[in-house]
């Protein structure tokens, strides 16, 4: 049996094959063993009360047996792991490149993007991309969508073609799917070409087009042409002056039905429907259910891109989340870029996320959670992942605290389990020369958290 550690020792556990996770704290406040086969979770086994933990089948439970480690997980507890379902690694870690003071809008940052893609080749975006993919796998992310742009000046599929390289080379420790973000500019026999070179998504942003309506047909005409999932950018506006047939998300919902399509199809940012009146939110999102798409926020990218033209009661940039997920729509959440001219912050941590959905999106910890986690996985068409048997064994384990502190983004210790493999050991050492704190009098005391009901 090895043990974990503490969240303060040092990590080691990175390259480790786990067979077994043993006394580690569920969601529902149950401590148990997990037995991992094959990728999957293969039991939950719930030991008596203060017994030894329990060997499985296949050994005695020690450490160094060749089919995989037993990890004793003792004071830690066990979270599906997390997803970011909506990423530009083609654009990432550029914001050293941008105007700092630029206070960009969506068209602003648009433009700085394009005036460094001269400066940008198939080489610069792989060795961002794969530093950007370090920050998140070590945070808890084991699963990326990325988009990735067809620029009209050179190359245009040097992005393409650096993230499916890249994809490939993660295969078995990070799950990337490569989304195509055409503009309206972007020839067909690119688009064609793209997916000959094998992208796994096609995906647009016909908010930006000229006559958006053809871009969405354009879109899925392609998707349905080869039989791809899409995720189109969608309705990254908080303006709703226009009559709502001719939002994104209404034409989109709308032919996804006509075609056939549902449950293939996604649409993010959806920033108009945060700003619907109820009468008018109502009858689209009754469409958009009956239609099966998921809908991807991300707040961090859109609270800094969205409202600066107001100059009072500045809108929060989110899509209706709340309503979302009362209407029973699939709802993901990311961060979308990560340090560029369209978001110059940013940690790649899932928990950043929870964090704004709590605080400027009013959702409950559970629901929070559910959105980087099982809700993000649903929309992105991916098996369940988590501690019941059949589950991925796609795991992030963190201390055992409270889990508010885990969703605000306190806890920094974790160790990142994909397919029953460690693929990161973050631990966190702190020297702090300040009076040890009391509470009435006592030093504080690890309190046995209360269980949390995940939405799945």
């Amino acid at each position: 049996m090895q043990p974990i550690g503490s969240p303060d020792a040092s990590p080691r556990l990175a390259g480790s094959v786990l067979r077994s996770v043993r006394g580690v704290r569920l969601l529902d406040g149950t401590v148990a063993d997990l037995l991992l086969a094959g990728g999957l979770v293969e039991a939950v086994v719930v030991p008596p009360p203060a017994a030894a933990p329990v060997a499985d089948a296949a050994g005695s439970g020690a450490g160094d047996e060749p089919d995989g480690v037993d990890l004793d997980a003792t004071g830690w507890r066990v979270l599906p792991a997390a997803c970011e379902p909506h990423a530009h690694l083609d654009k990432t870690l550029t914001a050293s490149r941008a105007d700092p003071d630029a206070g960009n809008d969506l068209v602003a940052a648009i433009e700085q993007w394009r005036a460094m893609l001269p400066g940008v080749d198939a080489a610069d975006i792989s060795a961002r991309a794969l530093a950007a993919v370090h920050r998140y796998v070590a945070r808890g992310i084991t699963t990326i969508r990325t988009h990735v742009d067809v620029p009209f000046t050179g190359d245009p599929l040097r992005g393409v073609d650096a993230l499916v390289a890249l994809r490939e080379q993660l295969r078995g420790r990070v799950t990337l799917q490569v989304c195509l973000l055409a503009g309206s500019e972007a020839p067909d026999a690119a688009i064609a070409e793209a997916v000959a070179r094998g992208i796994d998504v096609i995906g647009g942003c016909p908010h930006l087009a000229p006559d958006p309506h053809h871009e969405v047909t354009r879109m899925l005409d392609v998707a349905e042409r080869h039989g791809l999932p899409v995720d189109l950018h969608a309705d990254e506006q908080t303006d709703v002056t226009g009559p709502d047939e001719r939002m994104d998300i209404v034409d989109l919902a709308e032919q996804v039905l006509a075609r056939g399509l549902a449950h293939r199809v996604t649409a993010s940012h959806c920033v108009r429907l945060g700003s619907l009146p109820p009468k008018r939110l109502e009858p689209v999102l009754e469409l958009v259910a009956r239609a099966g798409l998921g809908i991807v926020t991300l707040p961090i990218t859109n609270l800094y891109l969205q409202g600066r033209d107001a100059t009072h009661l500045q809108p929060r940039g989110l899509t209706a989340v709340r309503r979302i997920l009362d209407a029973g729509i699939s709802l993901a959440a990311g961060a979308d870029n990560l340090r560029d001219p369209f978001n110059p912050g940013g940690r790649a941590d899932p928990f950043e996320t929870t964090s704004l959905l709590m605080t400027a999106g009013h959702l409950r910890p559970q629901e929070a959670l559910a959105a980087v986690t099982s809700g993000a996985r649903a929309v992105l068409g991916l098996p369940r992942a988590g501690t019941a048997p059949g589950d991925a064994a796609d795991l992030l384990l963190v201390p055992d605290t409270d889990l508010g502190d885990v969703l605000a983004g306190a806890d920094d210790a974790r160790v990142v389990v994909s397919g029953g493999r460690v693929v990161a050991d973050t631990r966190v050492g702190r020297s702090v020369d300040l009076p040890t704190g009391t509470v009435d009098g006592h030093l504080p005391t690890r309190q046995t958290p209360a269980p949390l009901s995940v939405v799945r």
